[in-house]
Formats: C-alpha cells, sequence, structure tokens
C-alpha cells in the first residue's frame, strides 16, 4: 500500500485517529495517536516527534526528540477500538541526521535483510514461528514487603476437577492430553477462530488453529512463513490481536511463545 492509497483508505472507512507504533528496545509495542486530519503524503517522510527519553534504554533527557516515520504497506484498520483506527507500524529516525535510529528493533531486522542480500547467499530470508499461548480465566499475583506470590487459572484446566462452583461440568483436558480432542474438551473453539478470522483480516495469512498439548488453555495458531521483517511485523499483531481477543471475553492471554524456524 503507498501513501496515496492509505489517504483513500483512510476516506473509505471513514478514519477517524491514526494509530502510529514502534517497538521498544526490550521488544513491547509503543505507540501514539493523531486524528486522522494531522496524516497528509508529507507524513510519510516528515514523520511525528515523539519523546525518547521516556523509553527504556533508549535517550537521554537532554537528546529526548526523535521521530517516527509510518510504513503505509503496514496499514490495518484497528480491530478493537470504538473509534475507526488505522494503525500502522513506524521506523524510528534522528530528527537532526534523519537516520534511523540503530536501537530501533525493526531498523536492525531491515538491516539484517540489507545485510543478506549484499552478500549473495540469498535475496529473501522466510521465517515461520510456531506461536503458543494461554488463555487464562484468572490471574493474581503480587511482591510485597513480607510476601510473593502468583495464582493462574483455567476453568478448563485438570486441576479444577473437584471444584465446587456451580456448574463444574468437566470434560477438563488430562495433562498433556490437549492435543486434538474435539469440544467440548476443547472449550476454546470459538474463541481461537475469532482471533484466526480477526488475523486474517488484518493480512496476516494463516495456516491452522488447534488447542495444544497442554491442560489449562493452552492454544495455537499458525501463521504462514513470511520475510524477516514482514514475519516481525505480523509477531506484534499476533500479539496485539490474541491480547485483544481474550480481554473481550473476560480472559487473559500470555505472552505468546515462539519456536522459530527459519530457511533461505
Amino acid at each position: 500500500m503507498t501513501p496515496t492509497e492509505v489517504l483513500a483508505l483512510c476516506r473509505e472507512k471513514n478514519i477517524q485517529v491514526v494509530d502510529l507504533r514502534f517497538m521498544d528496545f526490550p521488544g513491547l509495542w509503543q505507540h501514539l495517536s493523531v486524528p486522522v486530519s494531522a496524516l497528509s503524503d508529507a507524513s510519510f517522510e516528515d514523520g511525528f516527534g515523539f519523546d525518547g527519553s521516556s523509553m527504556r534504554g533508549w535517550k537521554t533527557i537532554s537528546e529526548s526528540d526523535m521521530i517516527i516515520v509510518p510504513d503505509p504497506t503496514t496499514a490495518m484498520v484497528d480491530p478493537f477500538m470504538e473509534a475507526r483506527t488505522l494503525v500502522m507500524i513506524c521506523n524510528v529516525l534522528d530528527p537532526m541526521t534523519r537516520e534511523e535510529y540503530p536501537r530501533d528493533p525493526r531498523h536492525i531486522a531491515r538491516k539484517a535483510e540489507t545485510y543478506l542480500r549484499s552478500t549473495g547467499i540469498a535475496d529473501t530470508c522466510f521465517v515461520g514461528p510456531e506461536c503458543e499461548f494461554f488463555i487464562f480465566d484468572d490471574i493474581r499475583y503480587d511482591q510485597t514487603t513480607n510476601s510473593g506470590y502468583y495464582f493462574i487459572d483455567s476453568k478448563e484446566g485438570r486441576w479444577n476437577t473437584g471444584r465446587e462452583e456451580h456448574p463444574n461440568l468437566g470434560y477438563k483436558p488430562r495433562k498433556k492430553e490437549g492435543y486434538f480432542p474435539v469440544p467440548p474438551t476443547d472449550s476454546l473453539q470459538d474463541i481461537r477462530s475469532e482471533m484466526m478470522l480477526t488475523l486474517i483480516a488484518a493480512g496476516v495469512e494463516i495456516e491452522a488453529q488447534h488447542h495444544e498439548v497442554a491442560t489449562g488453555g493452552q492454544g495455537e495458531i499458525d501463521m504462514r512463513f513470511a520475510p524477516l521483517v514482514e514475519m516481525a511485523d505480523n509477531v506484534l499483531k499476533y500479539k496485539y490481536i490474541i491480547k485483544n481477543v481474550a480481554k473481550k471475553h473476560g480472559k487473559t492471554s500470555r505472552r505468546p511463545r515462539s519456536t522459530p524456524s527459519a530457511g533461505s
């Protein structure tokens, strides 16, 4: 998608808010939002300013000004926001030199692709992570002066077979037997299907979804392999969508675990 096509999409979808996202050094998505009226052709060159000193491990307060420049090829309509919102992933630049910020993880991935092409070994590195996650019904944790604890629970967990709360309907996967029973033992088919269809609507190509081996709500949604930077963007979309669909249903998803495989 080009800048012109992004602006046309904003008009077509009656977009009100443009959400600009980038990854911090520890690997979490950060964002700021602007009204759609602030987005123009020049935005894809000039970018938008922000305070880099508040990002962990980035800039000191004396050199805090930074710029994020949206990548039009990453545009997607956010499926969760009440106001019609267009999301774009951004590259991070120094406002004085216009050079890409070396601690921006996306820049590192793009630099790796450029280096690969320069070696003549290959033109493309395809990456296919196997992302898995848990869907929990309750999470409590704390670290106090005199205690530390965490409690994680799933109604599907085998440890809840004796739960007295009504109703306790059974059909709980036994330990290491969550791969692949049909419903009602697999109680999360509908929510995983919603996650899968939301990912597809966001432009992420999906191969399959299923319950994973563990009791207590383990799931997997497999993305089709893609070039390095595209897949890195897709993994961030994956995390965002999995967590927000879970929240929509009053549940919590643990950050997906990835087992990558790569080839040239």
